[in-house]
């Protein structure tokens, strides 16, 4: 059974369509790349798989469950963890309140244990901060913990987010665009950052990335998107050797 499969996905925003016919299939620990022009659909399929939207057409299925309809947060409670291109960050919460926060999906003291301070609670917001600090200690910014995230540098904040995501323990990790706005120093950081997460962690990772260097070297299958349709699915040496990808990219008369 695919970790998560995707069939036949197609949806519409207000009579125009989005995404046409869009199928995926993930197993357990592979690396998965959406690549594509701007506008071609790309985060539009990451909101509709995680719960953003819900599809005009087609069936979502995360580990032979269907996930079409539920929420964002019960979508991730199932171990779909998730990234966005503009970070959501909290403007008055330090470092490790947001991972902390991220784990709260989980807990099971109940309001009971919130209004009587039981052992239970304790036992598990102890927990809480105790593997919150060995994901930022992972990601190397457990310095940063009980500092405002919005005082950080930029790639400081990529991290944290990276956290906050890994905090309910996915079986899928989506990317959107993490490494955008990076320097190059920053980007190759970056991916032994997400080498250590397969690595340390092994789950399946899905991402959007416009930097070719990032999916070129981490990913094991690639699809490009082109006006909501993938025109083109394979390893990284055959979609660097397509000519639709080519033609997607720099337009026909470049081809030709």
């Amino acid at each position: 059974m695919p970790l998560l499969q995707v069939k036949n996905m197609t949806h519409f925003f207000s009579g125009l369509r989005a995404v046409h016919n869009y199928n995926l299939v993930i197993e357990p620990g592979e690396i998965h790349g959406l690549i594509g022009p701007n506008g071609a659909g790309k985060t539009t399929i990451f909101n509709l798989i995680t719960g953003v939207y819900t599809p005009t057409e087609g069936e979502i299925l995360l580990e032979g469950k269907s996930i079409v309809g539920l929420q964002p947060h019960e979508i991730a409670s199932r171990g779909l963890g998730r990234t966005f291109q503009n970070m959501r960050l909290w403007r008055h919460m330090t470092v490790l309140e947001h991972v902390k926060m991220a784990h709260y999906s989980k807990l099971t003291y109940g309001l009971v244990g919130a209004f009587f301070g039981t052992a239970k609670r304790y036992r598990e917001e102890g927990e809480i901060e105790e593997h919150s600090m060995e994901l930022l200690e992972l990601l190397g910014v457990a310095q940063f913990a009980d500092q405002n995230v919005l005082n950080l540098p930029y790639g400081v904040q990529r991290k944290v987010e990276m956290a906050r995501a890994l905090a309910v323990k996915p079986k899928i990790l989506f990317l959107d665009e993490p490494t955008v706005g990076m320097t190059p120093e920053e980007l190759v950081g970056m991916m032994e950052v997400f080498r250590t997460i397969h690595k340390e962690f092994g789950p399946a990772i899905f991402l959007i990335e416009h930097r070719m260097k990032v999916v070129m070297e981490l990913c094991e299958q690639i699809q490009t998107l082109n006006f909501g349709e993938v025109i083109a699915e394979g390893t990284p040496e055959q979609i660097q050797r397509n000519p639709k990808v080519i033609e997607a990219y720099l337009g026909k008369e470049e081809v030709e």
